[in-house]
Order: structure tokens, then C-alpha cells, then sequence
């Protein structure tokens, strides 16, 4: 089924962000998973094909796309080539860009935004910490005033691009009497005295992505480095997170997508019996339940992505999108893990790699019972 969506310009865009895979990532793919992460040198070459500032204006060296399309387009051809690329990317140019765009100063933007575009400067996100998970709202890092300064206490951690991240978007507690309503977001350069980080974690799955703890014991940031409002960050992170998710969704069907694709072609190959395995009745109608799932879940991802485009995307159809998605990616990857047999469980074959790589987007950006607790609240219960 033609996808509505995307018109000339998007699949000219989408060759374009294939040929640049195929060309810079293709040949260190190896390399990048035993590294857990990816080298400075793909986020420059990166920056050099404009695919790390498709929000950011042309002002601050931005491609100023203007249609959010463009960003699912480089989320899907991200996803396709593994889940843990798309997560890196898509958390420094469609998760922390938007906050910088939208919540900055002239001055900010000057100085952050260039090299956001350029590769020059990674980003991450600072919102999860060692013992608040989904709950935003009780985080325990602190900010405290001193003069113009700000004195920035706490512990962050499952940060994707953490371990190599220049600049931090971090929610810090400046009001503790006001609760939700007084937190506030920072820039933290992560250079700066009393900033460090733990080693890269050991995760289940997607090696190619970095991830690791966070750790500020007294860090000194300036006025001129605090996000948007102060104790307003709690409400800038909500308005923000629908994006997140909707990239999570994005991700996570374009993820699937591709590896009941290849699951097909191997289903064809695959003898057994002196048949190929996909002509067996079982097979053929699981592959058959497969792709009616994968192609419903992308019309309704796909009615997503374009009511986002013209600004309508509400949180509860975000909530929706990811943890349907999340889940739709998890049974069909499992079911593809089944049908590669014995050799679904080697990590040399990419369907094993894929089966771990999802698991975890049934948790993060919300978890998938939180994502049904917005749900059933819009219910009225």
C-alpha cells in the first residue's frame, strides 16, 4: 500500500540519507557495536550532509526543513539499519534540538546550535534518574542560586549519548516546595568542574548506542545556561515529549518493518523437508498475520506523523502510537526470531541483535504502562 504521506521531496531525501548510510556507517558497523557507540567522525560527517539540523534554522546552520516529515524520514532509514542508531540520532536532532529552538535565547542559540548542526556538539537529555524511572515529576537533582550562578547537585542515568554528549539538557529541582511546578532545565556543558560520568552500561541491546550515568557534584552553570522558563520544566519537558514519542513509534514500526522484510526473503531461502519454510501453512499464515499487523500499525503512524506535521498531534494519540508500536515491534520480532530457528538465537545474525535491540522500547520515553495510564486518564477514569 502507497504510503499518503511523503511526497518527491521526502523520497529524494530518503535516497539521499541511504546513500550516506551506505557510504559512512555501512563500512564500521562492526566497529561501532564492540565500541558501544558512535565515533565523533560519523556525527561530523553527519553534520556535513545536514541531517543533524533539520528543525534548527538556516540563521544558526540549520536546514530549517519546516515539516517534521523530513525528520520520520531520517528516523525510518535509521531504524532500518538498526534501532540503536535511530535512538542516538533522533535523541540529538529530534529530542534535544526542538528544546533548543524553541526554548532559547538569541545568545543561546549562537552559542549552542552551530555545532549541534555541525556534529561538533553532541547532545543528550537529563531527565531519568537512578531512582525516579518514569516519574518526572520527583526527581531529586537540585539547582541552588548562588548570585548569577547556579549550583547543579545530582545523579542522572540510562542517558543515550551520555557517555560522549558536549552539551546536557539537565532537569534540576530549583523549588522543592512547588514540586512539579518548580524545575527547571539547564544547558551543562559537560566540561565543566564537578561533572563526570560512569562507564559506558552494559546493556541487553543496542550496542551501537552509548549510554551511561550522569553525575554532577556541584556543578557551576551560569544564568545565561538555564532553558526556557525557571520552574517551568516540567511543562516544557511534557509539551516536548509527544515529538519524543512519535519518533519512538516512527522508529520502532520502520524498525520491525525491515526485519520481517528480510524474515520473508530468508523464509524463501530456507529449505526444510525439501520445501521452503515459508510454504509451510503455519509459517504462511504467520507471515501473513505479520505484515497485516506491521501494515495497519504504519497507517495509523503514519496519520500520527502527519498530524504532527500540521501541529495537531495530540499527547494521548502520541502515548498511543509509541506503546502500540512498542509492542507490535516486540511480536514481530519474536515471531521473526522463531522462524530463523536455531539461528535466530546467534547474535551474528542480525534478527538476534534486533530481538534485544527492541525489547527496551516497551520502557523508555515512558513506559508502556504509563503510556495506558494517560490513556485511561483521558477516558475520565
Amino acid at each position: 500500500m502507497k504510503r499518503a504521506l511523503y511526497g518527491e521531496d521526502h523520497a529524494a531525501y530518503r535516497e539521499s540519507v541511504r546513500s550516506f548510510l551506505t557510504r559512512i556507517y555501512d563500512p564500521q558497523a562492526d566497529d561501532v557495536r564492540t565500541g558501544k557507540g558512535l565515533p565523533r567522525s560519523f556525527w561530523l560527517e553527519a553534520g556535513r550532509h545536514d541531517l543533524l539540523g533539520l528543525e534548527v534554522p538556516e540563521a544558526y546552520s540549520g536546514a530549517d526543513a519546516g515539516d517534521y516529515r523530513f525528520n520520520a524520514v531520517l528516523i525510518e532509514e535509521l531504524a532500518r539499519v538498526n534501532a540503536a542508531l535511530a535512538s542516538s540520532v533522533s535523541i540529538h536532532c529530534d529530542v534535544v534540538a526542538p528544546y533548543l529552538v524553541e526554548l532559547t535565547t538569541d545568545e543561546q542559540k549562537q552559542r549552542w546550535l552551530p555545532g549541534v548542526c555541525s556534529g561538533e556538539m553532541l547532545t543528550a537529555i537529563g531527565m531519568t534518574e537512578p531512582g525516579g524511572g518514569s516519574d518526572l515529576a520527583n526527581l531529586k537533582t537540585t539547582a541552588t542560586a548562588d548570585g548569577d550562578s547556579w549550583i547543579i547537585s545530582g545523579a542522572k542515568t540510562f542517558i543515550t549519548n551520555g557517555y560522549s554528549a558536549d552539551l546536557v539538557v539537565i532537569a534540576a529541582r530549583t523549588s522543592p516546595e512547588k514540586k512539579a511546578r518548580g524545575i527547571t532545565l539547564f544547558g551543562v556543558d559537560t566540561s565543566l568542574e564537578g561533572f563526570s560520568r560512569g562507564h559506558k552500561l552494559d546493556k541487553v541491546g543496542q550496542d551501537e548506542a552509548d549510554t551511561s550515568e550522569l553525575f554532577l557534584d556541584n556543578v557551576r552553570v551560569s544564568g545565561a545556561d538555564v532553558i526556557g522558563e525557571l520552574d517551568q520544566g516540567f511543562i516544557h519537558m511534557m509539551s516536548f515529549l509527544p515529538q519524543e514519542r512519535l519518533g519512538c513509534a516512527v522508529s520502532n514500526i520502520a524498525h520491525a518493518s525491515q526485519i520481517l522484510t528480510e524474515t520473508i526473503a530468508y523464509c524463501h531461502e530456507r529449505k526444510a523437508f525439501g520445501e521452503a519454510i515459508g510454504s509451510f501453512q503455519h509459517n504462511k499464515f504467520l507471515l501473513a498475520d505479520l505484515t497485516t499487523r506491521i501494515e495497519v500499525t504504519q497507517a495509523f503512524v503514519d496519520r500520527c506523523i502527519e498530524a504532527h506535521a500540521d501541529g495537531d498531534l495530540t499527547p494521548i494519540d502520541a502515548a498511543k502510537a509509541k506503546w502500540w508500536t512498542a509492542d507490535v515491534q516486540n511480536q514481530v520480532i519474536d515471531h521473526c526470531v522463531q522462524l530463523h530457528g536455531g539461528y535466530g538465537y546467534m547474535n551474528e545474525y542480525r534478527v538476534a541483535r534486533a530481538w534485544r535491540d527492541a525489547r527496551v522500547s516497551r520502557i523508555w520515553a515512558g513506559s508502556n504502562e504509563i503510556m495506558k495510564e494517560l490513556i485511561g486518564r483521558d477516558l475520565g477514569f
